[in-house]
């Protein structure tokens, strides 16, 4: 057993809530820039006093409605400026909120807002709202239904015309540390989703500590975000709760389909995403200098990169010879690329996956640091990241300032702090199975070094074990496939069989550029090219390395080239993209098989 721990940073409030962060920053900097809002295609500048007066606005609304402290608010919504501020009202009006993937479905709204006992519930859309309509005779509490693109607004400060602001800000003051914010839903890869509660205390722990650990990329006045993930997700609540906090302008986009032009014209200096969304930067720019006729350049620029960045952890930092390089290949071409992400941020925050060693050195290399994190929704986000001025790449960084994370004798990763979950939502047995005296059992498999960065090489459940008894580990693998411009997803299969196979699925965008360029009929898909031996070609050579990460007995001996995307729609994946291995290995059980048919 090992563990490592580093000393609190913040100290959480002992008898306030989040709403203290908005009010305080009202009379502190009434002034200053807290959010930035898309109206007609530009951004307009929110003031922290401007923020708190529409948060209370909408918080009068539903106290008129009669949503009392405690009360559970279901909030159904892609990620824009009024998702911050009805979490803000509801939270003002001593409610609690509970968040729903814009992208559930029926029955899975129903399993929410029936589940957390929701007397209400705000939506986005249309649709949204026919999808809570179709299962309302099911969900006997709900008792109010507002839809943010019609006049939910509108509708609110009507109603709350009569309320003061002092009645408000009583409200606001009901809820203390240790009572609950919000009940966040798991993605639920196995089984139904669970709700799992986490107070205003995990969020201060949580943020409080993040900000004051990462205070270069947190600097009021100078800093800014651009909040692109599911705001109903957990690392979507810590962007904004820390943003809040720290406070540094906000602004929110509903997904990524024009995320660089959005980054060009919020200009962030901080970037939190996926690793998918680094791999489609660098996949892209590699692809477009292709293209333009540029390909041995950019193929030579990101070599210099990773090196320059290999280097930077060496004794002797880098030599004359690679630094010269460097510095040319940053006027040619690294410049262009920081300029694509906003062209003022020098850093990032990845989470949700593994990163993998050769983005994260490539993108060091060209002065845009991506500081990789690991974290759960049961730990309110992030609870090990890399600091900015101790980055070893290849890991998930140091525990959270004030947490504590164990190697258990298994090997399997146990977390402690103020920023852990205090119980899942009407499910005693699944709280009794993840929690012991204060330690949460994550269910992930990793490793400690010395300085306490934290490894992480699996989960325990998806640990396959072929047919020979070689216990093997999915995510090295899958990771670095999936690192191909080609690939998409990735899943290993192999659990009871001879050897190790795999799923893949093509990314279309590049497998349309691909085909292009190498003569496919016009409108070639995966399902017509599957079998083409050029593009299996290509496809084992990103197989080949993601074998070379692993030994002989773990890696893919045979793989599949599936004629469809793993969707969210067909619940392939999560929202938050994780792979459901039991819907896909089902669903997909032909495929398995003939890998393995001789």
């Amino acid at each position: 057993m090992r563990e490592f721990s580093l000393p609190a940073l913040y100290e959480v409030p002992t008898d306030g809530n989040l709403t203290d962060l908005i009010r305080r920053n009202a009379a502190q900097h009434p002034g200053a820039v807290v959010m930035g809002k898309k109206a007609a295609g530009a951004w307009l500048d929110v003031t922290a006093e401007e923020f708190l007066a529409e948060v209370r606005t909408a918080a009068k609304g539903l106290i008129a409605a009669g949503i009392r402290p405690g009360d559970r608010v279901g909030l159904m919504s892609r990620t824009r400026y009024e998702w911050v501020q009805l979490d803000f009202a509801i939270w003002s009006a001593g409610a609690v909120t509970v968040p729903v993937y814009e992208t559930s479905s029926p029955e899975q709204v129903q399993w929410i807002l029936g589940d957390s006992g929701a007397v209400a519930v705000l939506v986005e859309s249309d649709a949204h709202t026919a999808a809570v309509e179709s299962v309302r005779d099911r969900l006997p509490e709900l008792r109010h239904l507002w839809q943010i693109d019609k006049d939910a607004l509108d509708r609110l400060r009507e109603a709350g015309r009569d309320v003061s602001d002092e009645t408000v800000d009583e409200r606001s003051s009901v809820a203390k540390a240790d009572d609950v914010a919000t009940i966040v839903y798991t993605s639920g890869t196995t089984g139904r989703p669970k709700g799992c509660v986490l107070t205003h205390r995990n969020f201060f722990a949580e943020c409080g500590n993040i900000v004051e650990r990462l205070k270069p990329l947190f600097r009021t006045g100078d800093c800014s975000v651009l909040l692109f993930l599911p705001a109903a997700h957990v690392f979507g609540r810590l962007v904004e709760v820390a943003s809040v906090l720290a406070p540094i302008r906000l602004g929110c986009v509903p997904d990524i389909k024009n995320l660089t032009d959005e980054l060009a014209s919020f200009r962030p200096t901080l970037v939190l995403g996926v690793p998918r969304v680094f791999e489609k930067v660098y996949n892209s720019a590699r692809a477009k200098a292709q293209a333009d006729g540029k390909g041995k350049i950019f193929d030579k620029a990101a070599h210099t990169a990773i090196a320059y960045s290999r280097a930077l952890g060496a004794a002797q930092g880098p030599s004359f010879g690679l630094r010269l390089k460097h510095k040319i290949f940053d006027k040619l071409v690294y410049g262009k690329l920081r300029a694509v992400l906003g062209g003022r941020g020098e850093y990032a925050i990845s989470g949700g996956a593994p990163l993998g060693e050769r983005l994260g050195h490539f993108f060091r290399g060209i002065g845009f640091t991506v500081l990789e994190g690991y974290g759960l929704t049961e730990s309110c986000a992030a609870t090990t990241f890399n600091p900015w001025d101790r980055q070893k790449i290849g890991t998930v960084g140091q525990p959270l300032p004030g947490s504590v994370v164990r190697i258990a004798d298994d090997g399997e990763v146990l977390l402690h702090g103020e920023h852990i979950f205090t119980r899942y939502w009407n499910n005693e047995a699944a709280t009794a199975e993840a929690l012991t005296d204060g330690w949460f059992h994550t269910g992930d498999i990793g490793t400690l070094d010395e300085d306490g960065y934290l490894t992480i090489t699996g989960r325990k459940k998806e640990i396959l074990v072929t047919a020979g008894g070689k216990n093997v580990a999915p995510a090295v693998i899958e990771d670095r496939i999936r690192s191909h411009a080609l690939v998409a997803e990735c899943m290993v299969v192999g659990d009871g069989r001879p050897f190790v196979g795999a799923l893949i699925t093509l990314d279309e965008e590049f497998l349309a550029r691909w085909a292009s360029e190498n003569g496919k009929p016009a409108g070639s898909t995966a399902a017509s090219l599957r079998e083409d031996a050029e593009l299996l070609a290509v496809v084992q050579r990103a197989v080949d390395d993601g074998n070379a990460a692993v030994s002989k007995a773990e890696s893919v001996r045979k793989f599949r080239i599936l004629p469809e995307q793993f969707t969210e729609e067909a619940g392939h994946i999560t929202p938050s993209l994780k792979l459901k291995r039991n819907v896909v290995a089902k669903e997909f059980a032909d495929e398995i098989e003939a890998i393995y048919r001789r």
